[in-house]
């Protein structure tokens, strides 16, 4: 068994054409454990994420419920700048580190600590302003976990494998989404514990993999110098230059951006749109994940591996979009518990289809295979983007309507411009 003193087999790089990358080839048996795991430690991660966001929630409503909608979106506005930091700034450093280890594990290793730790910390924050610090370092560490773990892709993964790998860290990402709120509702009644308890378990997933999953020696590889520069550099790809990554990036924001608007007031949607109290909303709302998981299973572990057998990733990003925009106007017509499961399960369909196949159309679009960290980092700022505006966003257009019913229409048209956006890439089908 491999430890962090072993680094065990060397690898080669990912292959990207040829036919050793085509769509009929088997995982390496090097590659096996890496493919086996990413889901867990991708669930993992998502995990800490979303009970963060479950249980800050409830917190905000507890500490000052008269202002609960403004103060969570300023907490998650701030999250996720914090989050922003994160990514491109560790994918710069990633890229350019060289040890025994490899490039990306220590830094995999450091933010989970962090993340772990601020995660622990959170259930103990007295009021709002010790919430918000302690929810922008979840956000910070699990984000500076990603960005080199996002990198694994195509670090590793050949170009004709990579559907498939993309399916199984896009169905532990659904997964961990739903898994988050209903693993933090079994402490709803002591939230404190609830954190402490899924703090361990989140880290302990990422040790593990880290350990388990080894990479290379690389203190061999020639290194660029860091400067300043790059770390600016850390949050720019030219768009006119590299239109299909604008592309990507573009319909990555939007919808990830539409679903962020609905998922960080589900809570106050339950209460205060469709008339259920905080108790109820509590234990409501994690069963709603139950209610998608079905559709979201199938979903997720069809679409990658057909966008691997016809070699297309577009359709199923345009898809999944349509599927997103069509469940957020179900509530509209069905204000119920109903109502809220029926638009669960669409919305969780299309985005588990959209996110199986992301991952792999968007490491085709990448600019420079030299800095695969620090532009995956920047593409996953179209992930935690939505994180900062959608919050903000959303809270504006409840407040100029009065009502929690504006969001639906207004989530349905960005989230059929996203699935627009795809449309005009030219290097992926």
């Amino acid at each position: 068994m491999p430890t962090l003193a072993d680094p065990g087999p060397a690898y080669d790089p990912a292959p990207t054409d040829g036919p050793a990358a085509g769509p009929s080839r088997k995982v390496p048996q090097e590659l096996r454990r890496l493919f086996r795991s990413a889901p867990f430690v991708s669930a993992a991660a998502q995990i800490g994420y979303t009970s963060s966001a479950y249980y800050v929630a409830i917190q905000v409503e507890q500490m000052d419920p008269g202002a609960k909608t403004s103060n969570l979106a300023v907490i998650n506005a701030l999250a996720a700048v914090a989050a922003m930091v994160a990514q491109p700034i560790v994918g710069v450093l990633s890229d350019r580190t060289r040890t025994r280890y490899g490039a990306r594990r220590p830094w995999m290793l450091v933010g989970a600590l962090v993340g772990a730790v601020a995660l622990f910390t959170s259930g103990l924050a007295p009021g709002v302003g010790t919430l918000t610090v302690c929810a922008m370092l979840v956000q910070f560490g699990f984000n500076a976990f990603q960005g080199p773990f996002s990198a694994l892709l195509p670090d590793r993964v050949p170009e004709g494998l990579r559907g498939r790998y993309s399916t199984g860290v896009g169905l532990g990402l659904i997964l961990g989404g739903i898994a988050g709120p209903i693993l933090g509702s079994l402490f709803a009644d002591d939230v404190p514990v609830g954190y402490a308890v899924l703090a361990g378990a989140v880290l302990l997933a990422i040790v593990l993999f880290v350990v388990l999953v080894p990479e290379r020696d690389n203190r061999g590889e020639p290194r660029r110098p860091f400067s300043l520069r790059a770390f600016l550099a850390a949050f720019w790809v030219n768009p006119v230059r590299h239109p299909d990554f604008f592309w990507g990036f573009t319909g990555r924001l939007l919808l990830f951006g539409g679903y962020a608007m609905l998922t960080t007031y589900q809570l106050y949607l339950a209460q205060d749109y469709v008339g259920l109290t905080l108790d109820q909303a509590t234990k409501t709302v994690p069963l709603l994940g139950l209610a998608a998981l079905p559709g979201v299973i199938i979903a997720t572990a069809l679409a990658g591996p057909l966008s691997d057998r016809f070699g297309r990733r577009k359709p199923v990003v345009l898809v999944a979009g349509l599927l997103i925009a069509f469940g957020a106007l179900i509530p509209l017509v069905l204000p119920s518990v109903l109502g809220l499961a029926l638009h669960t399960f669409v919305v969780a369909c299309g985005f588990g289809a959209f996110v199986s196949v992301d991952q792999a159309l968007m490491s085709s679009v990448l600019p420079n295979p030299d800095d695969f960290g620090k532009d995956l980092g920047v593409l996953n700022l179209a992930a935690t983007l939505p994180n900062s505006v959608a919050p903000v966003l959303a809270a504006g257009i409840v407040h100029a309507f009065d009502s929690y019913a504006a969001l639906y229409p207004v989530v349905g048209v960005i989230a059929l411009l996203g699935a627009l956006s795809v449309l005009p890439i030219r290097s992926v089908r």
